[in-house]
Protein backbone atom coordinates (compact mmCIF):
# COMPACT_ATOMS: atom_id res chain seq x y z
CA UNK A 1 0.00 0.00 0.00
CA UNK A 2 1.90 3.32 -0.89
CA UNK A 3 2.27 5.86 2.04
CA UNK A 4 0.16 9.16 2.16
CA UNK A 5 0.26 12.04 -0.73
CA UNK A 6 1.87 9.31 -3.27
CA UNK A 7 -0.49 10.16 -5.78
CA UNK A 8 0.25 14.03 -6.22
CA UNK A 9 2.21 14.79 -9.61
CA UNK A 10 4.90 15.94 -8.52
CA UNK A 11 5.67 13.52 -5.85
CA UNK A 12 8.96 10.88 -7.35
CA UNK A 13 9.20 7.76 -5.76
CA UNK A 14 9.67 7.62 -2.12
CA UNK A 15 12.62 6.98 0.41
CA UNK A 16 12.43 4.54 3.36
CA UNK A 17 12.45 5.48 6.86
CA UNK A 18 12.24 4.30 10.24
CA UNK A 19 8.30 3.74 10.10
CA UNK A 20 8.56 3.06 6.38
CA UNK A 21 8.01 4.99 3.23
CA UNK A 22 7.72 8.52 2.84
CA UNK A 23 7.06 10.44 -0.14
CA UNK A 24 10.14 11.60 -2.20
CA UNK A 25 9.94 15.43 -3.99
CA UNK A 26 12.55 17.01 -5.53
CA UNK A 27 13.96 20.77 -5.06
CA UNK A 28 13.63 21.22 -8.95
CA UNK A 29 10.05 22.63 -9.80
CA UNK A 30 8.58 21.06 -13.41
CA UNK A 31 6.83 23.81 -15.47
CA UNK A 32 3.48 22.35 -14.14
CA UNK A 33 4.35 23.50 -11.08
CA UNK A 34 5.57 26.93 -12.09
CA UNK A 35 1.93 26.94 -14.59
CA UNK A 36 0.11 26.46 -10.89
CA UNK A 37 1.80 29.04 -9.47
CA UNK A 38 1.32 31.66 -12.92
CA UNK A 39 -2.69 30.50 -11.97
CA UNK A 40 -2.72 30.66 -8.50
CA UNK A 41 -1.75 34.17 -8.54
CA UNK A 42 -4.56 35.11 -11.22
CA UNK A 43 -6.92 33.48 -8.93
CA UNK A 44 -7.39 30.56 -10.88
CA UNK A 45 -8.40 27.26 -8.84
CA UNK A 46 -6.60 29.04 -6.24
CA UNK A 47 -7.95 27.48 -2.83
CA UNK A 48 -7.67 23.96 -5.05
CA UNK A 49 -3.67 24.90 -4.98
CA UNK A 50 -2.45 22.77 -2.26
CA UNK A 51 -0.17 19.74 -1.16
CA UNK A 52 -1.66 16.97 1.33
CA UNK A 53 -0.74 17.39 4.84
CA UNK A 54 2.15 15.23 6.09
CA UNK A 55 5.73 13.78 5.70
CA UNK A 56 7.90 14.28 2.57
CA UNK A 57 11.16 13.67 1.92
CA UNK A 58 14.11 16.16 -0.19
CA UNK A 59 16.24 14.42 -1.58
CA UNK A 60 17.72 11.35 0.29
CA UNK A 61 17.01 12.70 3.67
CA UNK A 62 18.98 10.33 6.69
CA UNK A 63 17.88 10.54 10.33
CA UNK A 64 19.96 13.10 11.08
CA UNK A 65 18.81 15.68 8.30
CA UNK A 66 17.09 18.63 9.18
CA UNK A 67 12.97 19.21 9.42
CA UNK A 68 11.76 22.29 7.78
CA UNK A 69 7.82 23.11 8.51
CA UNK A 70 5.76 25.05 6.19
CA UNK A 71 1.71 25.53 4.85
CA UNK A 72 -0.09 23.11 2.83
CA UNK A 73 -0.37 26.20 0.05
CA UNK A 74 1.74 24.82 -3.14
CA UNK A 75 3.64 27.45 -3.54
CA UNK A 76 4.54 27.95 -0.29
CA UNK A 77 5.74 24.45 -0.46
CA UNK A 78 7.51 24.88 -3.78
CA UNK A 79 9.52 27.77 -2.64
CA UNK A 80 10.63 26.19 0.04
CA UNK A 81 11.73 23.02 -1.71
CA UNK A 82 13.46 25.22 -4.39
CA UNK A 83 15.42 27.40 -1.85
CA UNK A 84 17.04 23.67 -0.59
CA UNK A 85 18.24 23.09 -4.34
CA UNK A 86 21.20 20.33 -3.20
CA UNK A 87 20.22 19.37 0.42
CA UNK A 88 18.70 16.41 1.91
CA UNK A 89 15.97 17.05 4.50
CA UNK A 90 12.26 16.60 5.29
CA UNK A 91 9.27 18.65 5.14
CA UNK A 92 6.75 18.70 7.62
CA UNK A 93 3.72 20.30 5.88
CA UNK A 94 0.33 21.55 8.32
CA UNK A 95 -2.92 21.57 7.19
CA UNK A 96 -3.68 24.94 7.04
CA UNK A 97 -6.53 24.45 4.26
CA UNK A 98 -4.42 25.70 1.60
CA UNK A 99 -3.65 28.98 2.86
CA UNK A 100 -0.23 30.30 2.81
CA UNK A 101 2.41 30.54 6.13
CA UNK A 102 1.65 33.87 7.61
CA UNK A 103 -1.64 34.18 6.63
CA UNK A 104 -2.64 30.82 8.02
CA UNK A 105 -0.55 31.91 11.27
CA UNK A 106 -2.53 34.80 11.55
CA UNK A 107 -5.34 32.76 11.41
CA UNK A 108 -3.97 29.89 13.55
CA UNK A 109 -4.45 27.23 10.96
CA UNK A 110 -0.56 27.52 11.27
CA UNK A 111 -1.17 27.05 14.82
CA UNK A 112 0.62 24.98 17.99
CA UNK A 113 -1.99 22.74 18.08
CA UNK A 114 -2.24 21.53 14.42
CA UNK A 115 2.02 21.50 14.36
CA UNK A 116 2.21 19.20 17.73
CA UNK A 117 -0.21 16.92 16.25
CA UNK A 118 1.54 16.75 12.95
CA UNK A 119 4.20 15.41 14.69
CA UNK A 120 2.90 12.97 16.32
CA UNK A 121 1.16 12.21 12.92
CA UNK A 122 3.88 11.45 10.83
CA UNK A 123 5.87 9.60 13.82
CA UNK A 124 8.75 12.09 13.15
CA UNK A 125 10.32 11.44 16.33
CA UNK A 126 10.78 8.08 15.44
CA UNK A 127 12.30 9.13 12.16
CA UNK A 128 14.71 11.76 13.55
CA UNK A 129 17.48 11.16 15.30
CA UNK A 130 17.61 15.09 16.70
CA UNK A 131 14.46 17.24 17.81
CA UNK A 132 15.12 20.44 16.03
CA UNK A 133 12.34 21.91 13.76
CA UNK A 134 13.07 24.90 11.80
CA UNK A 135 9.94 26.61 11.09
CA UNK A 136 9.35 30.65 8.55
CA UNK A 137 9.35 33.60 10.83
CA UNK A 138 6.16 34.13 9.19
CA UNK A 139 4.69 31.24 11.05
CA UNK A 140 5.48 33.05 14.75
CA UNK A 141 2.25 34.62 15.56
CA UNK A 142 0.58 31.09 15.62
CA UNK A 143 2.90 29.18 17.60
CA UNK A 144 3.68 28.71 21.00
CA UNK A 145 7.55 27.67 20.82
CA UNK A 146 7.40 26.07 24.48
CA UNK A 147 4.19 24.25 24.06
CA UNK A 148 5.74 22.77 21.01
CA UNK A 149 8.94 22.18 23.15
CA UNK A 150 6.47 20.88 26.04
CA UNK A 151 4.36 18.67 23.99
CA UNK A 152 6.65 16.97 21.22
CA UNK A 153 9.75 17.35 22.89
CA UNK A 154 11.47 19.37 19.44
CA UNK A 155 12.46 22.65 19.47
CA UNK A 156 11.59 25.36 17.12
CA UNK A 157 13.91 27.45 15.36
CA UNK A 158 12.88 30.16 13.51
CA UNK A 159 14.45 30.62 9.79
CA UNK A 160 14.35 33.42 7.89
CA UNK A 161 11.35 35.85 6.35
CA UNK A 162 12.36 34.54 3.02
CA UNK A 163 13.08 31.41 1.94
CA UNK A 164 15.78 31.96 -0.35
CA UNK A 165 17.66 33.03 2.13
CA UNK A 166 18.16 29.79 3.73
CA UNK A 167 21.43 28.08 2.30
CA UNK A 168 22.84 31.44 3.98
CA UNK A 169 21.01 30.75 7.03
CA UNK A 170 21.77 27.26 7.19
CA UNK A 171 25.56 27.53 6.13
CA UNK A 172 25.61 30.16 9.07
CA UNK A 173 24.30 27.35 11.59
CA UNK A 174 20.68 28.69 12.06
CA UNK A 175 21.51 32.33 12.90
CA UNK A 176 19.74 35.30 10.96
CA UNK A 177 21.37 38.33 9.77
CA UNK A 178 19.32 41.46 10.57
CA UNK A 179 18.00 41.63 7.14
CA UNK A 180 16.85 38.09 6.89
CA UNK A 181 14.70 39.24 9.80
CA UNK A 182 13.03 42.03 8.25
CA UNK A 183 9.74 41.84 6.13
CA UNK A 184 10.04 43.67 3.67
CA UNK A 185 6.91 45.09 0.78
CA UNK A 186 8.83 46.34 -2.50
CA UNK A 187 7.02 47.51 -5.13
CA UNK A 188 7.44 43.61 -6.82
CA UNK A 189 6.39 42.48 -3.96
CA UNK A 190 3.22 44.37 -4.12
CA UNK A 191 2.41 44.21 -7.82
CA UNK A 192 2.21 40.35 -7.81
CA UNK A 193 -0.32 40.55 -5.47
CA UNK A 194 -2.85 42.75 -8.27
CA UNK A 195 -3.92 40.15 -10.60
CA UNK A 196 -5.43 37.95 -7.73
CA UNK A 197 -7.07 40.83 -6.37
CA UNK A 198 -7.77 42.22 -10.18
CA UNK A 199 -9.97 39.13 -10.94
CA UNK A 200 -11.41 38.30 -7.96
CA UNK A 201 -12.85 42.29 -8.42
CA UNK A 202 -13.87 41.48 -11.76
CA UNK A 203 -16.01 38.66 -11.13
CA UNK A 204 -18.41 40.97 -9.77
CA UNK A 205 -17.82 43.37 -12.13
CA UNK A 206 -19.11 40.98 -14.76
CA UNK A 207 -22.75 41.79 -13.37
CA UNK A 208 -22.03 45.58 -12.77
CA UNK A 209 -20.22 47.05 -15.77
CA UNK A 210 -23.91 45.11 -17.73
CA UNK A 211 -25.92 47.34 -15.81
CA UNK A 212 -24.43 50.67 -15.96
CA UNK A 213 -23.84 49.95 -20.42
CA UNK A 214 -27.90 49.48 -20.03
CA UNK A 215 -28.70 52.14 -17.65
CA UNK A 216 -27.13 54.44 -19.80
CA UNK A 217 -29.85 54.10 -21.98
CA UNK A 218 -31.97 56.19 -19.74
CA UNK A 219 -30.48 58.81 -20.92
CA UNK A 220 -30.64 61.34 -23.56
CA UNK A 221 -33.40 62.43 -25.91
CA UNK A 222 -31.84 60.43 -28.91
CA UNK A 223 -32.79 57.03 -28.07
CA UNK A 224 -32.05 53.19 -26.40
CA UNK A 225 -29.00 52.35 -27.85
CA UNK A 226 -27.78 56.10 -28.64
CA UNK A 227 -27.72 56.98 -24.38
CA UNK A 228 -26.19 53.64 -23.80
CA UNK A 229 -23.19 54.72 -26.04
CA UNK A 230 -22.57 57.87 -24.76
CA UNK A 231 -24.25 57.08 -21.21
CA UNK A 232 -23.73 54.05 -20.81
CA UNK A 233 -20.17 53.66 -22.58
CA UNK A 234 -19.01 56.37 -20.46
CA UNK A 235 -20.09 54.58 -17.39
CA UNK A 236 -18.33 51.52 -17.83
CA UNK A 237 -15.35 53.34 -18.80
CA UNK A 238 -14.83 55.10 -15.59
CA UNK A 239 -15.87 52.33 -13.41
CA UNK A 240 -13.16 50.55 -14.85
CA UNK A 241 -10.49 53.37 -14.19
CA UNK A 242 -12.10 53.32 -10.39
CA UNK A 243 -11.05 49.06 -10.29
CA UNK A 244 -7.79 50.28 -11.75
CA UNK A 245 -7.35 53.06 -9.68
CA UNK A 246 -7.53 50.92 -6.33
CA UNK A 247 -6.40 47.49 -7.33
CA UNK A 248 -3.53 48.13 -9.27
CA UNK A 249 -2.84 51.69 -9.28
CA UNK A 250 -2.88 52.28 -5.30
CA UNK A 251 -0.30 49.70 -4.36
CA UNK A 252 2.23 49.91 -7.04
CA UNK A 253 2.03 53.48 -5.85
CA UNK A 254 1.72 53.02 -2.14
CA UNK A 255 4.76 54.57 -0.72
CA UNK A 256 4.15 57.74 -2.85
CA UNK A 257 0.56 58.53 -2.13
CA UNK A 258 -0.47 60.37 1.03
CA UNK A 259 -1.31 59.38 4.62
CA UNK A 260 -0.86 55.90 6.37
CA UNK A 261 -4.64 54.14 6.20
CA UNK A 262 -5.09 52.38 2.65
CA UNK A 263 -8.51 53.78 1.82
CA UNK A 264 -7.03 57.25 2.28
CA UNK A 265 -4.30 56.27 -0.16
CA UNK A 266 -7.16 54.70 -2.52
CA UNK A 267 -9.49 57.63 -1.97
CA UNK A 268 -6.06 60.22 -3.21
CA UNK A 269 -5.31 57.81 -5.91
CA UNK A 270 -9.07 57.81 -6.90
CA UNK A 271 -9.73 61.76 -6.74
CA UNK A 272 -6.59 61.81 -9.46
CA UNK A 273 -8.11 59.06 -11.54
CA UNK A 274 -11.76 61.17 -11.22
CA UNK A 275 -9.59 63.91 -12.45
CA UNK A 276 -8.42 62.28 -15.48
CA UNK A 277 -11.41 60.86 -16.88
CA UNK A 278 -13.03 64.47 -16.21
CA UNK A 279 -10.86 65.68 -19.11
CA UNK A 280 -12.06 63.52 -21.10
CA UNK A 281 -15.67 63.57 -20.31
CA UNK A 282 -17.74 64.31 -23.61
CA UNK A 283 -20.82 66.12 -21.61
CA UNK A 284 -21.78 69.70 -21.28
CA UNK A 285 -21.08 71.10 -17.68
CA UNK A 286 -23.56 73.95 -18.30
CA UNK A 287 -26.07 71.99 -18.51
CA UNK A 288 -27.73 70.97 -14.85
CA UNK A 289 -28.04 67.50 -15.83
CA UNK A 290 -23.93 67.12 -17.26
CA UNK A 291 -22.63 69.02 -14.27
CA UNK A 292 -24.76 65.75 -11.52
CA UNK A 293 -23.07 63.32 -14.12
CA UNK A 294 -19.32 64.13 -13.39
CA UNK A 295 -20.09 64.73 -9.97
CA UNK A 296 -21.35 61.66 -9.53
CA UNK A 297 -18.27 60.16 -11.01
CA UNK A 298 -16.24 62.30 -8.28
CA UNK A 299 -18.30 60.51 -5.52
CA UNK A 300 -17.83 56.62 -7.25
CA UNK A 301 -14.58 56.71 -8.49
CA UNK A 302 -12.69 57.69 -5.12
CA UNK A 303 -15.08 55.45 -3.40
CA UNK A 304 -14.65 52.56 -5.03
CA UNK A 305 -10.93 53.14 -5.49
CA UNK A 306 -10.80 53.75 -1.81
CA UNK A 307 -12.49 50.56 -1.00
CA UNK A 308 -10.30 48.22 -3.44
CA UNK A 309 -7.43 49.40 -2.02
CA UNK A 310 -8.58 48.25 1.73
CA UNK A 311 -7.75 44.96 0.04
CA UNK A 312 -4.26 45.07 0.63
CA UNK A 313 -3.74 46.01 4.35
CA UNK A 314 -3.61 42.06 5.09
CA UNK A 315 -0.56 41.97 2.75
CA UNK A 316 1.45 44.93 4.23
CA UNK A 317 4.21 45.39 6.76
CA UNK A 318 2.75 48.05 8.59
CA UNK A 319 -0.68 47.49 9.29
CA UNK A 320 -2.37 45.48 12.11
CA UNK A 321 -5.34 43.80 13.38
CA UNK A 322 -6.67 46.05 15.42
CA UNK A 323 -5.56 49.46 13.00
CA UNK A 324 -7.32 47.69 10.28
CA UNK A 325 -10.17 47.01 11.84
CA UNK A 326 -11.04 50.64 12.95
CA UNK A 327 -9.88 51.47 9.60
CA UNK A 328 -12.65 49.57 8.31
CA UNK A 329 -15.27 50.72 10.93
CA UNK A 330 -14.67 54.72 10.28
CA UNK A 331 -13.96 54.24 5.93
CA UNK A 332 -16.78 51.26 4.83
CA UNK A 333 -19.53 53.12 5.67
CA UNK A 334 -17.94 56.69 4.54
CA UNK A 335 -17.41 54.45 0.73
CA UNK A 336 -20.63 53.34 0.77
CA UNK A 337 -22.08 57.29 1.31
CA UNK A 338 -20.20 58.39 -1.15
CA UNK A 339 -21.04 55.13 -3.33
CA UNK A 340 -24.68 56.19 -3.08
CA UNK A 341 -24.59 59.90 -3.31
CA UNK A 342 -22.63 58.92 -6.77
CA UNK A 343 -25.08 56.85 -7.91
CA UNK A 344 -28.11 59.36 -6.81
CA UNK A 345 -26.28 61.78 -9.01
CA UNK A 346 -25.56 59.58 -11.75
CA UNK A 347 -29.30 58.26 -12.11
CA UNK A 348 -30.45 61.88 -11.95
CA UNK A 349 -28.33 62.91 -14.68
CA UNK A 350 -30.06 60.57 -17.32
CA UNK A 351 -33.13 61.15 -15.93
CA UNK A 352 -33.59 64.71 -16.78
CA UNK A 353 -31.22 64.73 -19.47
Amino acid sequence: MSPPGMEQPFVEGSVESKVGRVPRVSSALTCADRFGSFKARWGVRRMQFSVDPGLYALGNPDDNARVFVTANYKMSFDRLREALTGRDAWILVLDTNGINVWCAAGKKTFGTEELVQRIASSDLAQIVTHRELILPQLSGPGIAAYLVKKRSGFKVIYGPVRSTDLPLFLDAGCKATPEMRKKTFATGERTVLVPVELVGTLKWSLIILPCLFLLGGLGGDSGFWAGTMRYGLFAVVAFLCAIVSGAVLTPILLPWLPGRAFSFKGLVMGIIMATLVAIFWPGDFNEWAGRAEIFAWFFLIPSISAFMAMNFTGASTYTSLSGVQKEMELAVPLEIVGVGIGLLLWILSLIVS
